[in-house]
Parts: C-alpha cells; structure tokens; sequence
C-alpha cells in the first residue's frame, strides 16, 4: 500500500524576492543562488510559478524563493495565478526583499504591493536594483524613495554584484534573529524523477497530484511551464524529487527565446533524471514529437515510464480498448519496449497512485548487479539453444564472454571472435533473454560488442 507524498520542508528560513515586472528579481535570484536556475529576460511575465533556490553565506544556508513580476493588471497572461503564487511565497518568508528599479524609479506598482506586503510578520528590505554606477546609487538619496514608508532603499547591481555582500549581510543578520536560523543542511540523496512531454500533455498537472499540493501553475495555455520546478517528498520512507518541465516541441514550432531556453533546461532535467515519467495524451494521436522525445529518452538510456494521460477523456477506456492502445504505443515507440505503461488522469486522480511503485522498482532494478559467474552461466545456456547469426562478413561469429561493465543504466560487454561480427538480431536476443531471466524493469539494456583475439 504506497501512502500519499509527503513534501519534505526544509528547517532553514525562507528569503522572499518581490517586486513588480523588470526590476531584476531573478537576476537577484541567481546571484544569491549562484546559479543560473531562473530564466532571465526583458518579457513581463517571464517568471510564473514561484522559484525556490538555496544560497550559502558565511558557510551557513537559507532558502531564496524568487516570485512573477506583478503589474496588478490583465495585461500579463496569468496574472491571478503569478499574484496567487506570490501571496504562498510571502506566506514563506522570514525576510522580504521588496526590490525596485532605480533606473525608473517609483511606479504606481509599488505603491499597491508595499500595501500588501506592510501587514506581513517579517522584516522587508527595501532594495533598489540596477544601481550600476555611483551616480545611479546616490538616487536612493532622492524622497520619492521615502513615500512607501520602508525607509531609504539599499542600492545594489544584481547584474555586476555591487552591493550585493552589503545586503547577505543585512539578511544574515535578520534571520539569525529568527527562531529559523542559518545553517549547514546534510546534503538528501533522493531519486530524481522528471516528467517530460509535449506542451498541454498534464505535465504540471500530474507533478501536483504526485507532491500533493498545488505548487505549480496549471493553465491551458502552451507553455505555461516555462522553467523545471522540482519538490522533494517522501512516500513509504523514501525521498524523490519530482521535476515538472517545461513542454518540449520541434524546433520549428517554437516561438520566442523564452520557450527555447525552457526547453533547453528541460533537456537538461531529463538528463539528470533517474527515472523519466514520459506522458503522453489519451485524447490526441501520437505525433512525430512524441516520437522525438521516445527517441531522445532511449538516446540517454533512461529508466522510462509511459504515462497515458486524461484516460477520463477518451472515447472508451474498458480493457479492450487499454490493450489496443498499448499495442499502438509499443508499436510506435519500440525502441522504448521496456517501459511500462500506465493510464491516469491527472485531473481527478484516477490511477495515479499505480505510479508510485512503478517509480520504487524502476529505481531498484537500474540498479541490478549480476554477478560474473552468473552471467557466464547465463551466456552458456542461451548459447546452447541459439547460436548467433553472422552480421557483415561470412565467417561465422563466435561470443567468447559477457561481463556487466556499469549500472543505471545497466550495460553489457560482450567479446566476440577478432574478423567476425554478429547479425544485430542477436543482440536483441540476448537483450530479451537478460530481460527475461534479470528483470531490468523500466531500464534500457545497452550492450556494447568488443572483438579480441583468443
């Protein structure tokens, strides 16, 4: 019996980045996490769900959410939902950054979000970004700066760094007040688990129904999902960090830099990934990017699970019909024969819990170890009922051992007799045999051929 997800909290104190569109909050995000997580661009509403990092200072950590740029009108696609995201974040936080443009100065933005902000329990810094040079800095000195009623702002560049030191430091000393202080927090070694699909398959759907919560938005809009958000939760006593992606494409259907970059970090997740929910849409047929994305998935030889998504929507769904889907998916991906495949809907929960065990032993089995005489055994039984085919050539081909060189993913060296070499059906053979006889669940079987004399 699998038991809900429960999301892991961390017991370090949470830092808050808000402010309104283009005042630099994710480039202030990343120079505190030291990383390039967040996608940075001049486009309102690039940053949708909140993002949630880790930054270190004096050798001590805290956590970093940085949140969508507000304009409090309908002008931003989503905005109900980035403004939604922002109230849990300040619910979060220890510290606020209120952070403000001091190139631009004050807008009527920020006059409506320190509204909001002033009733909140916690300390708010007040920070003016894009103080790139002295003159630049000294505009903190100008009144309007005083009409929100937070006092002078600290001027910083979030882009060169200058004044950033200044303001860990003013942080540090908030939270050590706190009853959450800064700490050095034990590295988790946890399963990763990316989900991957085409734009609008469920993905962030799914990914909430899976952590138990809402944490990340879900709209029907292509390309909500922008950047890879991930949550660390713990089911039956074992920690997985599920990865939502952004929806990935052909190239030529992609629009803007925005998407191109959140590709290309999905990309990045599903090769991080232990395991790879792969989802596709019970309501549309399998396409050539669904294709693309089975190909890129056996490519980076991934522990995969095939997801069929929004089963509640299709014409039919009794187990006549969940045969003759499955037959069509191995059929179109049969470079992915060793996935398993389940039917869920994210929208109302049908079925998703099958896939908190799929993921246990997917896990599990990557890992399998055989052990050398085993195999020895193995290749000699195999070889007693089928000898191998010749491939090029016309000199018979002979195997002369089979030794297990790596796990998740696992793969296999096989020798065979120097000037010979062996039909490719063969190998196939063995793959399905070792499959057979070891199991591999949901792991790709790689086996790599090296001629030797003997």
């Amino acid at each position: 019996m699998t038991t809900p997800a429960k999301i892991i909290e961390t017991s370090l104190p949470t830092v808050t980045i808000v402010g309104r569109v283009n005042v630099g909050k994710s480039t202030l995000f990343n120079r505190l996490v030291a990383n390039r997580q967040a996608i940075v661009s001049d486009i309102p509403g690039t940053t949708r769900t909140r993002n949630i990092g880790y930054s270190a200072w004096r050798g001590k950590q805290f956590r970093i959410i940085d949140t969508g740029g507000l304009t409090f009108t309908d002008d931003v696609v989503l905005e109900k939902e980035i403004i939604h995201q922002t109230e849990l974040a300040l619910k979060e936080a220890d510290v606020i950054i209120f952070l403000a443009d001091v190139q631009q100065g004050l807008l009527p933005q920020e006059k409506e979000l320190a509204k909001k902000i002033k009733n909140c329990q916690c300390p708010i810094i007040f920070v003016a970004n894009k103080a790139d040079n002295l003159t630049l800095r000294l505009n903190i000195h100008e009144p309007e700066w005083k009409k929100l009623g937070l006092g002078e702002p600290i001027p910083i560049s979030a882009q060169n760094g200058s004044g950033v030191g200044d303001l860990m430091d003013l942080i540090f000393s908030f939270l050590n007040k706190n009853t959450k202080r800064p700490k050095i927090e034990k590295k988790i070694d946890a399963l990763k688990v990316a989900l991957i699909g085409k734009p609008n398959v469920g993905k962030s759907s799914l990914f909430n129904k899976l952590i138990g919560e809402e944490r990340v938005i879900v709209s029907p809009i292509a390309h909500t999902t922008r950047e890879p958000h991930d949550t660390l939760v713990e089911i039956n006593g074992k920690k997985i960090i599920f990865v939502d992606t952004a929806g990935i494409r052909r190239k030529i259907q992609v629009s803007g830099e925005l998407e191109k970059i959140g590709i290309g970090k999905s990309l990045e997740m599903v090769k991080k990934a232990d395991v790879v929910l792969f989802l596709l849409d019970a309501t549309e047929p399998i396409t050539d990017q669904d294709q693309q994305l089975g190909g890129l998935l056996r490519e980076h030889a991934k522990s995969t699970i095939i997801i069929i998504n929004k089963w509640d929507k299709a014409e039919e769904n009794d187990d006549t019909f969940r045969k003759e889907v499955k037959l069509l998916i191995q059929k179109s991906f049969p470079h992915l024969n060793y996935a398993p495949i389940v039917f869920v809907s994210a929208l109302n929960g049908y079925r998703v819990h099958q896939i908190f065990p799929l993921i246990e032993r997917a896990a599990e089995e990557r890992k399998t170890e055989i052990a050398p005489e085993k195999l020895e055994n193995f290749l000699n039984t195999i070889l007693k009922k089928k000898l191998p085919g010749r491939g090029k050539g016309t000199r018979q081909p002979k195997i002369l051992g089979l030794r297990q060189i790596n796990t998740a993913p696992p793969i296999f060296e096989m020798f065979i007799k120097s000037k010979t070499s062996i039909h490719y059906s063969y190998v196939h053979y063995v793959t399905n045999r070792l499959r057979e006889q070891f199991s591999f669940f949901a792991a790709p079987i790689i086996i790599k051929l090296t001629k030797m004399k003997r």
